[in-house]
Formats: structure tokens, C-alpha cells, sequence
């Protein structure tokens, strides 16, 4: 077996403020665009199969293509968003064999970072942690200890492997995320934790985006690196954030839906909505006096390289 070393884990690029991308909503793209079947929304499935090591292949090179060419940094995220215990064993995975999932998926981005990095683009590895339960609606919630404990099997195996990070996204209650970012600690992980809300700026459980980021910071020591948005629309919480409070300056990433609709209206939609690239690109840029340490930039739902490129593109116009 090969001997897995970091790169990064000590000292995170992104943290020096230079301008750092990230891909779009891939889940949306492998099923739309590339027309697979993805049960439960788990793209580590893919690796297992030729045409959907393929569709990865096309995605992450379009991707690391767009930092090349602009001479960005990139993080490469895992498509391990499902890859917890409960939606593996949904597919028939066992731990032992999640945990041979985990490994896979960061070893398929390490030829990317091969490939394309260079002085101008750094090439980050993240292994992305999901929700426990469903990334729109705040069920099985768990107590933090529970959370520290039910996630540390995930974040424990990405530990062993060259990830330099991981990244957990649409979380959607603060004890998940607490017990995210105490797993990490534990496993000296970097941690990224990033909310989803709601159309009015909220989590879906009604507490403030400013509360559950200032509960994490105190319950967990300012242990997380860094914060993020994502899966909601710059509509959707523009009119929350201040430059001027503390909380909102440990927000340096963002990963938005190309569409403003709610999540309630998404789950229920059988097309895919893609938006404006151009227009989301300028709420992007119209962002950045608010949030004043924002230098990572993704997509989540209905993006893709296109979006990718245009917020690119209007950032550092």
C-alpha cells in the first residue's frame, strides 16, 4: 500500500487570502448533464463504474482547466458527501468497504494535483463530510457528543489518506457541525464547516447563521479553519450579513445554487434549474464588501463549470 502524506494539512494555502476555486454543484451535473444514476445522491458510487470514472474525469479536468487558465488556486473536493456510514449502508456498502470508498476517492484527485499544479495554482485536497440524515430537512438530529462520534469513522479514515482537509457541507443543524469540528480536532484534521439556510437567511431548524457559527467557535474552541455557505442562493442571506460583525469575517467560502428557489421547491424539481451563470457571477462580486475575507468560490445545485468560470471571471474583473 502506498504511504498516504498530506501536503497541505499544516498549512492551508487558501488561508492567505489568495483567490481559490472550487466545483460546482457535481451531484446535479453527473445526473443532468451527464445523464447517470446516482441512488441517495452519493457520487462516490461512480468510482466503481467506467463511465462514471469517465464522467469524473471530464468534470474535475474541466474544473483544475478554469484555475490553470486563471491562475487560481483550487480545492479538490472528494465526492464523499454521502460517504457516511448510514447512506453507505443504503447501497450495500460495509465499513470496511466505506472505508475503501474513502481511500479511492482521494486517491482519484491526486493525479489531478499532479497534473495541473504549479506556482499560481496550488491544488488543495478536501475530503468532504455530509449531513448524517437529509441535507434539506434538520432529521435525526444528533447531540454533539453523538455527532463526534458517528462522524469521527469518516473524518478518522481521511486522516490516513493525503487529504489536507476536510470540508463538511449542508449542514443544517449546530450540534452536527460542533461535533464535525471535534472530530477533526481529535483527528488533527483542518475542519471547514459550512451551513445551508433557508430563503430567510435561517437554518432550517429557525436559529440564526450569526448563532450557529458563533456556537461552533465557542463550543469547539475556534477549531475550524475557516466557514462556508452553501445549497441556498445569494438572495437568500445577502440581507443577514454585516461586514462589520466578527462572525461573518470567518466566512471565507462560498458554494450557492445557481437557482433561488427554496429547498423544499428543489427537492420536488424533475428539471434541472441552471439560472444565469453571468447574473450569479455578479451576486458573487456584489458579495464581496459584505463578505470581506471571501477567496474561495464554488457551486452547489444546478452549477457547473460554466458558473465556475463566470464568477471567476466577474471576481477579478
Amino acid at each position: 500500500m502506498r504511504f498516504a502524506m498530506s501536503k497541505y494539512r499544516s498549512n492551508l494555502p487558501q488561508l492567505s487570502g489568495d483567490l481559490f476555486l472550487t466545483d460546482g454543484g457535481i451531484e446535479t451535473t453527473m445526473v443532468f448533464h451527464e445523464k447517470l444514476e446516482l441512488p441517495y445522491f452519493a457520487a462516490f458510487s461512480l468510482l466503481n463504474d467506467t463511465n462514471g470514472r469517465e464522467a469524473l474525469n471530464r468534470y474535475f479536468h474541466k474544473h483544475c482547466q478554469i484555475a490553470n487558465a486563471y491562475k487560481t488556486g483550487f480545492i479538490l473536493e472528494a465526492v464523499t458527501w454521502r460517504a457516511n456510514l448510514d447512506w453507505a449502508k443504503k447501497l450495500g456498502y460495509s465499513k470496511s468497504g466505506l472505508d475503501e470508498m474513502l481511500h479511492k476517492a482521494i486517491e482519484f484527485l491526486l493525479p489531478f494535483r499532479n497534473e495541473y499544479e504549479n506556482a499560481d495554482s496550488k491544488m488543495v485536497i478536501s475530503g468532504c463530510v455530509g449531513p448524517r440524515g437529509d441535507g434539506y430537512m434538520p432529521d435525526k438530529q444528533m447531540s454533539v457528543d453523538e455527532a463526534e462520534d458517528y462522524h469521527s469513522q469518516q473524518i478518522g479514515t481521511f486522516s490516513k489518506t493525503d487529504a489536507d482537509m476536510v470540508t463538511a457541507l449542508t449542514l443544517n443543524y449546530v450540534e452536527e457541525a460542533i461535533g464535525i469540528a471535534l472530530a477533526a480536532k481529535a483527528h488533527d484534521m483542518p475542519a471547514v464547516i459550512s451551513f445551508t439556510v433557508e430563503t430567510d437567511g435561517k437554518l432550517p431548524t429557525g436559529q440564526s447563521l450569526k448563532d450557529a457559527i458563533e456556537q461552533v467557535e465557542s463550543e469547539s474552541d475556534q477549531s475550524p479553519a475557516y466557514y462556508k455557505i452553501n445549497c441556498a442562493h445569494p438572495t437568500h442571506f445577502e440581507n443577514i450579513i454585516s461586514s462589520e460583525e466578527p462572525w461573518v469575517q470567518k466566512i471565507r467560502s462560498l458554494r450557492a445554487n445557481a437557482s433561488d428557489c427554496s429547498h423544499a421547491e428543489l427537492d420536488e424539481a424533475e428539471e434541472l434549474y441552471d439560472g444565469d451563470p453571468e447574473e450569479l457571477a455578479m451576486q458573487y462580486r456584489e458579495l464581496r464588501n459584505k463578505l470581506q475575507n471571501l477567496n474561495v468560490l464554488g457551486g452547489c445545485c444546478g452549477t457547473d463549470h460554466r458558473h465556475i468560470e463566470a464568477i471567476c471571471k466577474a471576481w477579478t474583473a
